[in-house]
């Protein structure tokens, strides 16, 4: 993969899964893969992995949200051609939504980092049609890995559209 992946673990919980920088590495080189999309060479890009407090005031901060969430992704300046941008990853709510929807942290969180890493490679879901296209390649990309269907009607779909927050 020729993309640098910085990784910063702020919440200890996360360090409950095996292998962090692995399943990073995993995810991101499926996403790639599936998409096509191709990085620059020395092309960077940053993942937190906290609890929902700092969740809650990056949420509040940069989108006037106060209140955790499980994901959120910053892209970069259009200045930053290298930098493709960061990714926060909030423990208790990708916990506790992994418990509701019958799945372990380690799927579920596989699944917030593909999501996150989609909207840094400029995917989004703020209309019917954007979100059915990023929920198919999520899905491609999740099977790749062995995954199954994250938004299968087994799912917790209380949260957004099918299942997506």
């Amino acid at each position: 993969m020729n993309l640098a992946v910085e990784t910063t673990v702020e919440c200890a919980e996360w360090r409950s899964l095996p292998d962090i920088e692995a399943m990073l590495s995993e995810c991101l080189s499926a996403a790639l893969r599936v998409t096509g999309e191709c990085v620059p060479e020395g092309a960077e890009t940053s993942f937190l992995f906290c609890d929902d407090a700092r969740m809650r005031e990056l949420n509040r901060r940069f989108r006037g949200v106060d209140k955790a969430t499980n994901v959120l992704s910053f892209p970069p300046a259009p200045a930053s051609p290298l930098f493709l941008g960061d990714v926060a990853l909030a423990y208790e709510t990708i916990a506790r939504e992994a418990r509701e929807q019958g799945k372990s942290l380690e799927r579920h969180s596989r699944h917030m980092i593909v999501h996150g890493f989609l909207h840094l490679l400029g995917y989004d879901h703020e209309d019917v049609a954007a979100a059915e296209e990023m929920e198919t390649i999520e899905i491609r990309i999740l099977q790749q890995m062995g995954d199954e269907n994250p938004y299968s009607d087994d799912c917790n779909s209380e949260t957004g559209f099918n299942g997506r927050t």
